[in-house]
């Protein structure tokens, strides 16, 4: 297997040309906090107001966090990780969305994703639960889903920069360097390994 490049520096490498962009690629790690709690806070509370029921509630939240696992592991196995080497606009994109972070994995400012990306898609995966669900259900369910977003790109963060103490933590942290230094084509589960090994894409532990 060839040695892929990676660069330990915490340096921001310049992507584009425009500065707008430039800037729009790079965020610090708890804007997400910041924009997506108050989203969180807003559809459990239309949940109560709409009366959906505690128990209904409480479902679609487990469901929301159970689907958002799977999203995770199908967006960073099968789009994150899209690079045909005979199509150069693919190795672009893979460069802009993931790449860059393989290459330069401590860079503080690539580690989450920007509001650029994340409100896009947030939006989109909104309207495509909405229409997929019962009327209302939406209030239960979404709000768990944007819940397990934001412990992945928090997690992410403090896997590249915390050291764990807990057991747990740890082998967190030791699949998701694996995925970077030892195969980038195993371990892509970030905040869990529950698809990998349903998957069997993880890594032969020792």
């Amino acid at each position: 297997m060839a040695k892929n490049y990676i660069s330990n520096s915490q340096e921001s490498v310049r992507m584009f040309k425009s500065n707008l962009l430039e800037a729009l690629s790079k965020v610090h790690f708890l804007v997400p906090v910041f924009i997506f709690v108050p989203v969180i806070g807003y559809f459990i509370y239309e949940a109560f107001e709409k009366n959906i029921g505690v128990a209904t509630f409480f479902e679609m939240f487990a469901l929301g966090l159970f689907i958002w696992t799977l999203v995770e592991y199908i967006m960073h196995r099968f789009l994150f990780h899209y690079m045909p080497p005979d199509k150069p606009w693919a190795l672009r994109l893979h460069f802009i969305f993931h790449g860059v972070h393989h290459d330069y994995p401590s860079d503080a400012k690539r580690l989450v994703l920007p509001p650029s990306v994340s409100i896009p898609l947030a939006t989109g995966f909104y309207f495509l639960f909405n229409a997929i669900l019962p009327a209302n259900y939406i209030y239960g369910f979404f709000p768990a889903f944007l819940l397990g977003y934001l412990f992945y790109d928090e997690t992410h963060y403090a896997i590249h920069h915390f050291n764990f103490k807990g057991n747990i933590w740890k082998k967190i942290k030791q699949h998701h360097m694996l995925h970077h230094y030892q195969d980038p084509a195993r371990g892509y589960g970030v905040s869990s390994p529950f698809w990998d090994k349903i998957f069997r894409s993880d890594f032969t532990k020792k």
